[in-house]
C-alpha cells in the first residue's frame, strides 16, 4: 500500500519541478543568446564576454553578503517556529545592506575597470564591458534578495519565472534585435544590464503584490537584533559563496591570465553544457534548504533523512540521461551549439560531465549542514576546496590548457562534496547511497555504452541522432529503474501526485509497475 507523499517531499517535488522548468527554458534561452553571440563575434569576442560575466559574478556575490541564503533559512525558521513578526523584518534588513554593499561595489569595479583589463588579464578590451556591467550589479543583487525572500515561504516561482526566464527572454530579444541591426559587439553588454534592469522592475512589482509577507519600512536602528541574527548566520556564507565562486570560476579567470581569449572562449562553449547536470543540484540545494531547516526546527530527524534520500534519487534520475548524451558524444554535442571551432573542447567537457555526475550522487548534503546551523563549517570546507582549486589551476592550465582547467575544478568540487557528506552523515547518520539508486545506475550505464559501441561506424551524428540518443537515454534509465525494480514508495506516490494535479490518465504506466513491484 503506497502512503500519501509527504509534505515536505512535495515541497520538494513542485520547488525543484517549478525551478528544473525555468532552468530548461532559461539554459534554452540561453544556448540561443550565446549561439549568436559565438557566430556574431569572434571567438576573442566571445571569451571577452566570458570574463566579463564572470567578474561580475564575482561582484555579485560579494555585495550579496551571504544575505540570499541567509534570508531563505531565516524566513523559514521563523515561520517553523511560528515567529511571525520576525519574518517581516527579514528582507527589508536584507535590502537595507544590499543597496549599500552593490553601490559601493559597482563604484569600486567602475574606476578599476581599465587597471583590472589591462594589468590582470592583460585584454585591454575587457575594461568598457567591465564598466558598464557595474551599472548593473546593485539590480543582480536586489533580485537575488527579492527571489529568495520567495524561497523562504517555499516559493520557486519567482525565481523561474523573472531570474531564470524573463530575464534571459529579454536578453534574447535584446540580443537578437542587436544583431539584426548589424550593431557593434560592444552593444552586448549594454543590453544585457538593460535586460536586469527590466527584470528587476517587474519583480519588485510581483513582490509588492505577492509576496505573503509584506516588507515592512524599517529603520536603520529598528529590529538590530535580526539583522544582527542575520549577519551572524549570512557572513560566515558570504565567505562560503566567495570561495564557492573561486572554486568554480577560477578555471575561467586563469585561463584569461595564462592563455588567450579565444581559449577563454572555447572553455566557455564546454562549461555551460556541463551546467545542465550541475546546475539541478543548485536548484535542489535552493528548495531543500528551507525544507531541511522546517524539519530541523521541528525535531524530525526520520522525514528529513526520507527526504535527502528520495531527493537525491529523483536529483540523479534527471541529469544521468544528459551526462550519457554529454559524456559519450561531447565533439557532436559542442558542433551542434557552437559550430565546428569549438569541438577541441570536447575533453573538457567529457570531465566536467563527470565530475558534476559524480557530485550529484553526494545529494543536497550542503542543505542538511546548513539546516543544523553550521554555516562555518561549510565555509571552512569551501575554503579548502578553494585553496585546492587555485593551486591545481595554477599547475595544470600552463601545460594542459582547458583539460587541466576542468580537471582542477571538478577535483575541488568532489573533495567539498565529500568533507560535506561525511559531515551530514555525523550529524544524522545521513548518506545518499542506496540499493535503489544504485541498480538502474549500473543497467542504464551499461546499455548506453552498448548503443554506444554500435554507432561507431556512423560518419557524422547529426542534430536529430542526438535528441533520439536523449530521448533513448531516458527511456533506457527509466526502463532500468523498472526491471531492477528500484521503486520506493514515495516514487509511486508522487506518480500519484503528478496524475491528480495534471490531470493525465496514468492507468497504463500503474499497471506496467504493478508487476514489477
Amino acid at each position: 500500500m503506497t502512503g500519501p507523499l509527504t509534505d515536505s517531499l512535495r515541497k520538494i517535488a513542485r520547488g525543484t519541478g517549478i525551478a528544473l522548468v525555468g532552468t530548461f527554458v532559461a539554459l534554452l534561452l540561453g544556448f540561443v543568446i550565446r549561439l549568436i553571440i559565438a557566430r556574431y563575434g569572434s571567438e576573442a569576442d566571445y571569451g571577452i564576454y566570458s570574463l566579463a560575466i564572470v567578474i561580475m559574478m564575482f561582484a555579485v556575490t560579494l555585495v550579496s553578503l551571504g544575505l540570499p541564503e541567509g534570508v531563505a533559512r531565516f524566513i523559514a525558521y521563523f515561520r517553523g517556529k511560528g515567529e511571525t513578526g520576525k519574518v517581516k523584518s527579514v528582507t527589508a534588513v536584507a535590502l537595507q545592506l544590499t543597496i549599500f554593499a552593490s553601490l559601493i561595489s559597482g563604484v569600486a569595479l567602475f574606476f578599476s575597470a581599465e587597471y583590472v583589463a589591462a594589468s590582470f588579464f592583460h585584454t585591454p578590451e575587457l575594461a568598457r564591458a567591465l564598466k558598464i556591467f557595474a551599472i548593473g550589479i546593485p539590480f543582480y543583487a536586489l533580485i537575488n534578495i527579492l527571489v529568495s525572500a520567495f524561497r523562504g515561504f517555499d516559493r520557486m516561482e519567482p525565481q523561474a519565472y523573472f531570474q531564470y526566464i524573463l530575464f534571459n527572454a529579454l536578453f534574447l530579444l535584446l540580443v537578437g534585435a542587436m544583431a539584426v541591426l548589424n550593431l557593434a559587439f560592444v552593444n552586448l553588454f549594454y543590453v544585457y544590464v538593460a535586460a536586469l534592469v527590466l527584470t528587476f522592475l517587474a519583480l519588485l512589482w510581483y513582490t509588492a503584490k505577492k509576496l505573503p509577507q509584506p516588507i515592512g519600512l524599517v529603520g536603520w536602528k529598528a529590529n538590530a537584533h535580526v539583522r544582527k541574527e542575520l549577519l551572524a548566520f549570512s557572513l560566515p556564507l558570504l565567505v562560503t559563496a566567495l570561495l564557492a565562486a573561486v572554486m568554480l570560476w577560477t578555471d575561467t579567470l586563469l585561463l584569461g591570465y595564462f592563455k588567450t581569449p579565444e581559449i577563454v572562449g572555447l572553455y566557455n562553449a564546454a562549461s555551460p553544457l556541463a551546467r545542465f547536470i550541475g546546475d539541478p543540484m543548485g536548484l535542489m540545494l535552493l528548495i531543500f534548504t528551507p525544507v531541511a531547516t522546517g524539519l530541523y526546527a521541528q525535531n524530525k530527524t526520520f522525514e528529513l533523512r526520507r527526504s535527502f534520500i528520495i531527493s537525491t534519487k529523483w536529483l540523479v534520475s534527471l541529469t544521468l540521461p544528459f551526462f550519457l548524451v554529454l559524456f559519450l558524444f561531447p565533439e557532436a554535442v559542442l558542433n551542434l551549439f557552437f559550430g565546428a571551432a569549438y569541438v577541441s573542447a570536447a575533453p573538457a567537457l567529457r570531465i566536467l560531465s563527470l565530475g558534476f555526475i559524480i557530485s550529484n550522487l553526494f545529494g543536497p548534503n550542503q542543505s542538511i549542514v546548513l539546516a543544523a546551523g553550521e554555516s562555518g563549517f561549510v565555509m571552512w570546507t569551501a575554503l579548502g576546496a578553494a585553496v585546492v582549486s587555485v593551486v591545481l589551476n595554477f599547475v595544470l592550465i600552463p601545460p594542459l590548457g582547458i583539460v587541466g582547467a576542468a580537471t582542477a575544478t571538478i577535483f575541488a568540487i568532489i573533495v567539498a562534496r565529500i568533507i560535506i557528506g561525511l559531515r551530514a552523515y555525523r550529524l544524522y547518520k545521513i548518506q545518499p547511497m542506496s540499493r535503489n539508486l544504485l541498480k538502474p545506475i549500473v543497467f542504464s550505464i551499461i546499455l548506453a555504452l552498448l548503443f554506444k559501441y554500435a554507432t561507431y561506424y556512423l560518419a557524422t551524428i547529426t542534430w536529430w541522432i542526438l535528441l533520439l540518443f536523449f530521448i533513448l537515454y531516458y527511456g533506457i534509465y527509466g526502463l532500468a529503474i523498472v526491471l531492477t525494480r528500484s521503486f520506493d514508495h514515495e516514487d509511486i506516490a508522487l506518480l500519484l501526485e503528478i496524475e491528480k494535479i495534471s490531470g493525465i490518465n496514468a492507468s497504463p504506466i500503474k499497471k506496467v509497475l504493478k508487476r514489477f513491484l
